[in-house]
This record gives C-alpha cells, sequence and structure tokens, in this order.
C-alpha cells in the first residue's frame, strides 16, 4: 500500500493556474526540454521552468497556454537555468509527459484546492 497523507500536508503544496508568456528551446539540458516563462497573475509574478516535454509541444505552441504548477517547491539548478516552478504532468501510454491544464480559462494564480 502506499504511503498515504494527511489533507493538511497535502494543502502544503500551492499548486496554481499560470499562463506560458515566453518559451524558448534549451538545448544545454541533458535531455531535451523547454524553458518557459509563466505568469501567475500579480501575487506571484513571472516564474521560470524548464520541462522534458519535447515529444508532444513545441516552444512556439506553448505560447500564452494556461499550464499547472507547483510554486512553492524551492528553485531548482538545472545547468545555467533556475527552475522556479513544478509544471505538472501525467505520462501517455509511451511515459512521455502531457502537461496538466484547465478545461477552460480561469484567472492566473487560482490555487487549485
Amino acid at each position: 500500500m502506499e504511503d498515504l497523507i494527511s489533507v493538511s500536508d497535502f494543502l502544503k503544496i500551492d499548486i496554481r493556474v499560470g499562463q506560458v508568456m515566453r518559451t524558448e528551446d534549451f538545448p544545454d539540458a541533458q535531455k531535451p526540454a523547454i524553458k518557459m516563462w509563466i505568469d501567475f497573475g500579480d501575487e506571484i509574478g513571472v516564474r521560470k521552468t524548464s520541462a522534458q516535454i519535447t515529444k508532444h509541444y513545441r516552444p512556439d505552441l506553448l505560447m500564452g497556454k494556461q499550464v499547472i504548477a507547483v510554486v512553492n517547491f524551492p528553485p531548482r539548478q538545472i545547468g545555467k537555468f533556475m527552475s522556479e516552478v513544478l509544471v505538472l504532468g501525467v505520462p501517455d501510454e509511451d511515459g512521455e509527459v502531457v502537461l496538466l491544464k484547465p478545461d477552460q480559462y480561469t484567472p492566473l494564480g487560482g490555487r487549485m484546492f
């Protein structure tokens, strides 16, 4: 059986909706990745991340898309790039990441609960 966590533990994870404002290929990454700058609204602002999502996404097609991300993990150095949030996704049948997103537009910074 998997380890169970309490609701209070889950609520410590700050999961928000943001909109991709800028993207770049990340050729220096160990595995193919895309850099993203995501706007989480006035309270949090723009945060950056990189994600290994090149099988299903191109940088130009991510522009303006809403995504779901954890915004309260500590920053993580990835090569010469500092990742500040963790964009969430699930694996497809081949193990490639498919991003989680709202099924309709929601205000930036909206917190998942």
